[in-house]
């Protein structure tokens, strides 16, 4: 095996590096549209979508964008079905597309104030449609980039799936950065909506790489063979269950970053003198460290496994969102910017650098998509409804953000845990990952590479 890490190593098959671009590019899509959508729900919904002058809004808004993690597990077994039996490619098309049209219609809702509670409920429709979208993308992505990847450097090519969901968030954000600035009246009647807009531009780039794809080639042999099962559900279910637990558990960390972002947008925007503009900043700023962290995290990975990365990142977290909020109540935009790097740029990015491979690596190819969307959608149900959990943990005059915070770090201890019982996978070989589950035989010393 080449050793990881070498500058020849890194570059991979032109194959894993066509792979890597779809899937980066596609996940950028795919969380440019999510995250477009948590902003406008912090920002704009609470005054657009519903009556202006209710208390109840602010909370009805912020639980528009949790809608989306009740339609992720379906969406999740919808794709994973569709990605085990018909093919990775033809199924992360079907969610591209999905997602990009969904996220372009919702630029086009007229306001509560034109149509009532219809406005409410095409925003929740559509919002559901994204779910289902985005409960199939990280699962196919990772399936296939690490079925592309170089052994001893699945946790490299992996890593940059969520870099693009980093990516994503970044350019959502510079999006929204003028759109904030433009005066209330303005940015509420039409300016929030052309982030929505320019989503088909990505989408149309995304879509073009994806075509080029070609199924990876352990998959297409399993297929060939006639290894391949016609009810990956049943399977999973049966053989892997345990792995799919785990990697529920393992998946709570995530709800950290909305946890952070979305409500600690509204937190921050409305008990401190930090602007909207400034919070954004913070974000972008938080994020660009991610992209730099997360695939250094998953390089580490291949070289020392995966879970010292991945749980280093979890018991990280569970101090450092005190910290965030306490730097919040200073009303310091430098301290605030300093916890956000902290938290968002490193600690949650060392886990989302190695999650892709991490909890790929648990599944066989027979059940890998339906597997880790299933496990994966299963977690994130929770982290779609921390947001307005968090709101509604404040007290009656909305200063009291301990509870959140408690919240947050329960959640990141207990993904630290879930990761604490799997299996080490980051030398076994691409074809003997999962033989324990499904029953095949590897003797040890074949199972494990040496480096």
């Amino acid at each position: 095996m080449m050793e990881p890490g070498s500058g020849a190593s890194l570059k991979g098959t032109p194959e894993a590096r066509r792979a890597g671009a779809a899937c980066y590019f596609g996940s950028l899509l795919e969380y440019y549209d999510f995250y477009i959508f948590a902003t406008a729900a912090a920002l704009v919904f609470s005054r657009v979508m519903f009556p202006a002058d209710s208390p109840a809004s602010p909370l009805l808004a912020l639980s528009t964008f949790a809608v989306a993690f009740v339609a992720r597990p379906l969406g999740g077994l919808l794709f994973g079905h569709i990605g085990d039996t018909a093919g990775r490619k033809k199924a992360m098309i079907i969610a591209l597309t999905l997602m990009g049209t969904s996220t372009v219609l919702i630029g086009f809702i007229p306001s509560y104030e034109q149509i009532g509670i219809a406005a409410p409920i095409l925003l929740v429709v559509l919002r559901l449609l994204q779910g289902l979208s985005a409960g199939g993308e990280i699962a196919g992505a990772s399936a296939l980039t690490i079925e592309k990847a170089p052994d001893g450097l699945r946790g490299w090519f992996g890593s940059w799936i969520t870099t693009g969901v980093v990516s994503g968030f970044i350019v959502a954000s510079l999006v929204f950065l003028p759109i904030a600035a433009l005066p209330e009246e303005d940015m509420l009647s039409w300016g929030w909506r052309i982030p929505f807009w320019t989503s088909s531009l990505v989408l149309i780039v995304a879509y073009v790489i994806r075509r080029r794809l070609q199924e990876p080639e352990v998959f297409a042999d399993a297929r060939q063979q006639g290894k391949t099962t016609s009810m990956p559900l049943a399977t999973v279910l049966r053989d892997s269950w345990r792995d799919v637990l785990r990697v529920a558990g393992c998946t709570l960390f995530v709800a950290l970053q909305p946890l952070l972002t979305v409500f600690g947008l509204a937190y921050a925007t409305t008990r401190s003198d930090i602007s909207a503009y400034s919070m954004l900043w913070v974000w972008i700023a938080a994020s660009t460290v991610a992209l730099v962290v997360q695939p250094a995290a998953g390089l580490l990975s291949d070289r020392i496994g995966r879970r010292p990365v991945f749980v280093t990142g979890c018991l990280g977290l569970a101090g450092s969102v005190f910290f965030f909020f306490i730097a919040v109540d200073t009303g310091s935009l430098t301290l605030v910017a300093l916890a956000a790097m902290l938290t968002l740029g490193i600690l949650i990015s060392l886990a989302n650098g190695v999650y892709p491979s991490f909890f790929s690596e648990m599944f066989d190819v027979r059940v890998r998509y339906t597997g880790l969307a299933l496990g994966t959608q299963a977690g994130l149900v929770a982290s779609g409804f921390v947001p307005a959990a968090a709101q509604a943990l404040l007290d009656s005059d909305g200063s009291t953000w301990f509870y959140a915070a408690l919240l947050g770090a329960v959640l990141a201890l207990v993904a630290g845990a879930a990761a604490l019982t799997a299996q080490e996978t980051h030398r076994i070989p691409l074809r003997d990952l999962g033989a324990a589950q499904t029953g095949d035989t590897a003797p040890e010393a074949s199972a494990v590479e040496t480096s």
